[in-house]
């Protein structure tokens, strides 16, 4: 079996890439020890000792070196851990966890005068904006808007990284404003 990795915006993050689906559906942000007691491997990566966080997307985990740890030393363990792990067939998630319990996306109520405003947001953020997070080994998510301002959650790679500010401004809140002129500004909640 082959692991592939990739860089990522966040110097401290690495995309692996197994060659095969890691979640059916969805994503899950391990931002610590007690948060990675649910899967077998996100533990057996913050067993490691090194890793600062874990991310599963649908068919990579972007793992996030503490700080002061180089990637050099690291990079070998953690392709250990995931070729054990996918080269078994062990599961995911322990049976019985919470792993499957969906938090909704919402933060706001959606105001009834804004629901076309927001699924027009909704649909470009999954259609042009997750896409292109989920390529340098993050998710991004809906969390709501509130009179012209998008609220927005950035997970795995794009969490902490030192271009997440550029790319929310820059990137994220130019293209919905282009699209939808009722947004006036974009934040991470």
């Amino acid at each position: 079996m082959l692991i592939e990795t990739e860089t990522t915006p966040n110097p401290a993050t690495l995309k692996f890439l197994p060659g095969q689906t890691v979640m059916d559906g969805g994503t899950r942000d391990f931002a610590n020890d007690e948060e990675a007691q649910v899967s077998p491997l996100a533990q057996a990566l913050f067993d490691l000792g090194d890793v600062d966080s874990v991310f599963f997307g649908r068919d990579f985990v972007s793992v996030t070196a503490a700080p002061s740890v180089e990637w050099r030393d690291l990079k070998p363990n953690v392709l250990g851990v995931l070729l054990d792990h996918f080269a078994s067939g062990a599961p995911l998630f322990r049976q019985g966890s919470a792993a499957a319990i969906e938090i909704p996306d919402d933060e706001f109520p959606v105001n009834p005068d804004d629901a076309d405003i927001v699924e027009q947001i909704k649909d470009l953020i999954e259609t042009r904006v997750r896409p292109a997070v989920a390529k340098d080994g993050g998710d991004i998510v809906y969390r709501g808007f509130d009179r012209g301002t998008v609220y927005l959650a950035m997970h795995g790679a794009c969490s902490g990284c030192p271009s997440s500010t550029a790319t929310l401004k820059q990137g994220i809140e130019t293209l919905l404003k282009h699209y939808v002129p009722e947004v006036t500004e974009v934040r991470a909640a």
